[in-house]
Parts: structure tokens; C-alpha cells; sequence
């Protein structure tokens, strides 16, 4: 899965001088819509996944909300898995194995559960979501945990599976977005949007480990190489001020890895981001940015979208949270059509949600609650 000469991940190539997808005539809905664009399988797992709304919000018309949170397990990570458990049935592996600080996890186990695989978790100890790793449990996984942060848990999924960028005779099949087959589940975001808006100036993602920005990316690339679409739009990064190496890196303040990250965002807390690279040229070609915010200002805007009635994980917020920056900054304008990726659903992380005391009020009555709506 890596070049032996430069080290990187590979990347999977679709030959668009025979691809025979004809845009206007296609049918079905969600990810194998774009079965054209995607593995040719003969057997696919799947759960309706894709397909998920486009949400213009009130206050900035311009924005639009993609809730990745409306897939199967709540989180746009059912895009890819379905194409990656597709492929591990194909191979005929006993079980797939994933390292994870949650929504990887929960997806892995229900599309396993799907197929009839096993499923092995591995995941920082004291550093996943309660919501993430009961969907992991419910679904049957076989959960381990490690000390230490995602990386580490990756860390060994790696050392352990792995050998020569093939699947050892352990004969579980790793399904992280090292996997380049499953990132092709996950361009079909970018698919999505030009179908129901169009290009837009500017697509914002929330990044940790780095693998969506290039998948999201790379859907764009190819319906540009196709020519569906004539350009491409300017993709920008989010990352948390606590666990933000694209940031450093794009600032020239060294390697794309930092230690011991920390932010709310559970999701994104990642400090040496496997899929750097891919993510690097995914903004530096498409002549965009990476930009960091603070956990405040990631709360604000979770809170900002619920009151739009869109419920994401703090993960998720950090993107329109990244385009309030570019706002005020200058970098975006308010008349530029924008897309945020709302990575996964609010119930994915419900402690940060209640962790300050819930605002209520007692009432022992009808003519109390006539009185409250009264006034």
C-alpha cells in the first residue's frame, strides 16, 4: 500500500478514458449510484448508505451543510466501509481489523456484522466517545484498547497486519483509510454535491487523519478529468488548535506530527496524520488552505447548528467553525457558495453535549406550564 520508492500511500486510479458512466442517465441512490466510478464487485455489502442532505442554513444562505450524520452508524465513514467490506468479502479474510478513536470503529463493526465477518477494534483506552464505542459493542466487535492516543492504537494495527502492504496470514483485512479502496467510498460526497448544487467555491472538511479531504477531493478531480464539472473547488482543512499537524506543516513549522494532541473533538484528535500527504495535495491543488480553531470556538458552532436543527459531533462543527474564521478573515466571502462536511451525528459524542449542567425547569402543575408558556 506504499510507494517503495518515495514511502507514500498509494493512490487507486480510475481510468476515465473508459469509464462509461453516463451522468444524466444514472439510477438508484447513495454510494452505488457511482458504481461506474467504483471496485467492480460482484458482491457488495451495503445499507443504503450515501445519499445524505444537503442543508442550506438560515443565517448564511450561501452555506450549505452536508449531514453525513443521516448514514447508516451516523457518520460519513459507512461511505467507504461499504466498498471496503465489500472487497474483504471478496478476499475471503476471516474478519477485518481497524484502529479507531470511534466512528471507524462503529462503522467496521455494523458493515462486518453485515458481511459476516469479524470485527477487532483497537482503541486508545479513556479516548472514544461513549456513543461510538457502544455502537461498536452493540454491533460485535472484539474491542481492545491500548494506552495512549489513535496513533499508537494505528500503531499497532499496522505492525500487526501488515506485511509488505498485504494482508499477512493473520487474515484480517485493515479497513483505516490507509486502505485506498475505501476512500473511493467516500468521494462519492463530492458526486453528491455536484449533482444537487453544482460546483461551489469552496468545500470545508474537518481533518484528522487526512483521508477525507483527499477522498472528497479526488471524486471532484475525476468528475473534472470526465468533464462533468469544469473546475474544481478550493478545499480547506479544519483542524483543532490542540491537535492541528497540517496546520504546522502548511506553515512551514515542520513535520505534519505533533505529541499528545487535545481538543473536544474527539473525532480529529490526531497528532501524526497517516494520510498527510494525500490531504497536502488534495488543499495545495485546489488552491486552498489549512486552517486551526479553538475547541470555543468548535462549541459555538455545534451550538449554532442545532439551533438550526442540525445535530453534529463537535468534530463535525469544527467546519463551519473553520468557515466563520475564513469569514472574518477575509479568506472566504459571504456571497461565495460554500459546502461544510458534517462528518457525524450529535448522539456520536453525547458527553460534550451535557457536560455542563442542563438549563431546566421543575414545574408540579397544568397552570405552571400555562403560566411558563404565557410569558
Amino acid at each position: 500500500m506504499r510507494c517503495p520508492r518515495c514511502g507514500e500511500l498509494l493512490d487507486t486510479l480510475v481510468d476515465t478514458g473508459k469509464a462509461h458512466i453516463r451522468w444524466g442517465e444514472l439510477r438508484g441512490r447513495g454510494v452505488w449510484r457511482y458504481r461506474d466510478l467504483l471496485p467492480g464487485l460482484n458482491h457488495v455489502v451495503t445499507m443504503g448508505e450515501g445519499s445524505t442532505p444537503l442543508i442550506r442554513l438560515r443565517e448564511y444562505p450561501n452555506a450549505y451543510v452536508k449531514f453525513e450524520g443521516a448514514n447508516p452508524t451516523g457518520s460519513f465513514k459507512d461511505r467507504g466501509m461499504t466498498v471496503g467490506a465489500s472487497l474483504a468479502v471478496s478476499l475471503g479474510v476471516r474478519g477485518v481489523v481497524v484502529a479507531s478513536t470511534g466512528n471507524t470503529a462503529a462503522s467496521a463493526a455494523a458493515y462486518s456484522a453485515r458481511a459476516g465477518l469479524e470485527c477487532v477494534v483497537v482503541l486508545p483506552k479513556g479516548n472514544v466517545a461513549r456513543g461510538k464505542l457502544a455502537q461498536s459493542v452493540l454491533h460485535g466487535a472484539r474491542i481492545v484498547e491500548v494506552p495512549g492516543t489513535f496513533d499508537n492504537a494505528l500503531e499497532y494495527v499496522l505492525d500487526t497486519v501488515l506485511s509488505d502492504g498485504a494482508v499477512n496470514d493473520i487474515n484480517y483485512y485493515p479497513l483505516n483509510s490507509i486502505n485506498p479502496w475505501r476512500l473511493e467510498g467516500q468521494k462519492t460526497i463530492a458526486f453528491e454535491i455536484i449533482e444537487e448544487i453544482g460546483v461551489p467555491d469552496f468545500v470545508f472538511v474537518p481533518v484528522g487523519n487526512g483521508g477525507n479531504i483527499y477522498a472528497i477531493w479526488k471524486g471532484f478531480r475525476e468528475l473534472l478529468e470526465l468533464g462533468v464539472i469544469d473546475r474544481v473547488p478550493r478545499m480547506i482543512g479544519v483542524q483543532a488548535e490542540g491537535a492541528a499537524p497540517m496546520v504546522r506543516y502548511w506553515r512551514g513549522l515542520g513535520e505534519a506530527r505533533i505529541d499528545n494532541p487535545r481538543t473536544v473533538a474527539s473525532a480529529i484528535r490526531i497528532g501524526k496524520p497517516v494520510n498527510w500527504f494525500r490531504a497536502y495535495r488534495a488543499v495545495k491543488y485546489s488552491n486552498g488552505l489549512f486552517l486551526e480553531v479553538s475547541d470555543e470556538e468548535i462549541i459555538r458552532a455545534q451550538g449554532m447548528l442545532g439551533r438550526e436543527g442540525v445535530g453534529v459531533e463537535p468534530a463535525s462543527a469544527a467546519s463551519l467553525a473553520g468557515y466563520l474564521r475564513a469569514l472574518k478573515e477575509g479568506i472566504v466571502d459571504v456571497n461565495d457558495r460554500v459546502v461544510l462536511i458534517a462528518t457525524g451525528h450529535a448522539l456520536k459524542d453525547p458527553d460534550i453535549l451535557v457536560r455542563d449542567n442542563v438549563q431546566s425547569i421543575t414545574i408540579s402543575s397544568l397552570e405552571e406550564l400555562r403560566r411558563l408558556l404565557k410569558t
